[in-house]
């Protein structure tokens, strides 16, 4: 009888290579590095497996699942503008010139505002396809669940099926949903199963974010740049503030770029609660600074500077390796790492891929 491993393995070199297309902006690598041999990264002499735990796609074939339905034109505007390329041959070259063993690989959010049978059809698919791109290449990619989050009790039934009968590795989520916080009680179940299961819960922030586009038009890509790490810091300080990290004390939440501005300066949180007590209607258990070590973030902040400050902040262990992948932020990712000032050999081992594997359940 043909197993579930076998009909992904079989079926996934039919359909990997053009159902998983690269988000963002489509890289001339070809021009700016020279193809050669893969990189192997080391660090004191001992070979170091290293994990971008921040990397997008896109289901390309999800155009037939949602055509005629109010998603369409989205899935149709992504696939015309994003120029991405298929998870195929230019990408794992990308990949190895940067020195990347694997890609962890996620899909934005834009399905948050669908009624439930499409957002149903839509996270079915994506995750299947998903998991057949994993079975194809195990070595190279791992990948996140997609869930329908603006329905808590579902979000929690697709990620605990993504992950236990389709092997996937965690949940990826945005920062927001529609006019909701992740704080809001009504997401008391997806916390409460992903807290039970133990799984790496991935925070995107949202192209779409409430309150925040609107001041981020004109000129300087300020969505991008202050936009999306603005929705990051809003949303872990909601997380923080509204007791949901002391109602799921054993979540394990990792925040792209950085954290947004959060950790950039931290000390302020601990001081507003006393200077404006009437705002602070939650009592939360520990200084909201103390949460933000149980959290965990990518390296995506540029200069190894920044990232030794952020380091000095959480701590070295919560830090991992991400590059946002196809959108060209991140210029050799694993020298930001081995260049950062402060860190042992043992903090590279586990910002480059360490963490990223036990929290993946892959080590």
């Amino acid at each position: 009888m043909q197993t579930r491993r076998d009909f992904l393995l079989r079926s996934a070199g039919l359909v990997a290579a053009g159902c998983c297309w690269a988000c963002g902006i489509r890289r001339a690598r070809a021009q700016r590095y020279p193809r050669g041999p893969r990189r192997e990264v080391s660090v004191a002499g001992e070979r170091v497996r290293t994990i971008d735990i921040h990397c997008h796609c896109q289901v390309h074939e999800l155009i037939d699942v949602v055509r005629g339905t109010p998603l369409e034109q989205i899935v149709a505007r992504q696939g015309n503008t994003n120029q991405g390329f298929p998870v195929g041959p230019e990408r794992i070259s990308d990949m190895d010139h940067d020195g990347i063993d694997m890609e962890a690989l996620s899909i934005n959010a834009f399905w948050y505002r669908a009624e439930r049978d499409l957002a149903r059809r839509v996270i079915d698919f994506q995750n299947e396809k998903l998991a057949e791109l994993v079975a194809a290449h195990p070595d190279r990619f791992t990948a996140f669940a997609t869930v329908a989050l603006q329905y808590p009790e579902l979000a929690a039934e697709q990620m605990e099926r993504a992950i236990k009968q389709l092997g996937l590795r965690g949940v990826a989520i945005g920062g927001s949903v529609g006019e909701d916080e992740l704080s809001a009680r009504k997401f008391d179940p997806f916390w409460a199963k992903a807290e039970e299961m133990q799984a790496l819960v991935f925070i995107h922030p949202q192209a779409d974010a409430r309150g925040i586009r609107e001041r981020t038009g004109g000129s300087g890509a300020l969505d991008a740049t202050l936009g999306n790490p603005w929705e990051t810091t809003l949303c872990l300080s909601h997380l923080i503030f509204e007791g949901t990290l002391d109602r799921f004390p054993r979540l394990k939440l990792c925040a792209a770029h950085g954290g947004g501005f959060l950790l950039s300066y931290a000390a302020r949180m601990d001081y507003g609660c006393s200077v404006f007590p009437a705002q602070c209607k939650v009592k939360i258990a520990k200084r909201p600074t103390e949460y933000l070590k149980d959290l965990f973030y990518d390296t995506l902040v540029f200069t190894p500077e920044g990232l030794r400050h952020l380091v000095a902040e959480a701590s070295p262990g919560q830090f991992m390796l991400g590059t946002d992948y196809a959108t060209p932020w991140a210029d050799r990712p694993v020298d930001h790492i081995l260049g950062t000032p402060g860190l042992s050999d043992a903090d590279r081992v586990a910002m480059l891929g360490g963490t990223a594997a036990r929290l993946l359940h892959m080590a």
